[in-house]
């Protein structure tokens, strides 16, 4: 199988007041083509920060950080910024929707910064919609919508771009069971149909229960790894 996601001898750093403190301290990490990894731990652990430098949101203080053979730690911040809206699609706790915009135009955001005519763009997002189960919300705005649509438009407009990757931080934490059941299905079901390559970060162990693959974070380093039959 072919790693799209290496992480090499990365280390992570921040400064609190005069203080160097190290959240992630030599991780080493492979993530194949078209798998679902769930990483948990607890707070502190550096979940969100493995997730950030995965996805270029941050950068490691040493070590590599590879994702579909490009070195990502390596890229300027504005080169980094253009391979993110190429490669990542994000999926956050709060569905970051723009309150004033109705479902299919959040979902059309991304497609903004591409070369595709009007009619392409509404092609992508009508699809996209209809793979979650939303064609009929299309014209609803955010707050027409309950909060397990309102995460399923978020989902709608992280694929719609065709991603390299989709990283998921706690993607069911503000949801109440039924629509946190409702999501994993779909993130499953996009991984295993559409072949996406997803990263979750979840403090849910039901959650990470879809998953083909669990990885455990503790103070920094990997603690355990348990993997799926599908």
């Amino acid at each position: 199988m072919t790693a799209i996601v290496s992480l090499r001898n990365v280390k992570k750093s921040y400064l609190r007041g005069k203080q160097t403190v190290e959240v992630l301290h030599g991780v080493d990490l492979e993530i194949q083509a078209s798998e679902f990894l769930g990483l948990m731990g607890p707070s502190g652990s550096g979940k969100t920060t493995m997730l950030n430098l995965i996805a270029g949101l941050d950068q490691p203080t040493s070590g590599e950080v590879v994702v579909s053979d490009k070195r990502i730690d390596k890229l300027s911040r504005g080169a980094l910024a253009d391979w993110r809206a190429r490669h990542i699609g994000f999926i956050f706790q709060f569905y970051n929707l723009l309150p004033v915009l109705t479902a299919e135009a959040n979902v059309e955001v991304p497609l903004l910064l591409t070369n595709l005519s009007r009619a392409q763009r509404r092609e992508r997002v009508q699809t996209v919609l209809q793979l979650v189960g939303l064609a009929d919300r299309a014209k609803h705005k955010p707050n027409e919508l309950s909060g397990g649509q309102q995460q399923r438009v978020a989902i709608a407009r992280a694929i719609v771009a065709d991603p390299t990757l989709l990283v998921c931080d706690e993607p069911t934490g503000d949801l109440d069971r039924q629509s946190a059941e409702e999501i994993m299905n779909l993130l499953q079901a996009l991984n295993r149909t559409q072949g996406k390559t997803i990263v979750m970060v979840t403090h849910d162990p039901r959650a990470a229960e879809y998953a083909s693959r669990e990885l455990h974070l503790d103070k920094g380093q990997l603690a355990h790894d348990a993997r799926r039959v599908a």
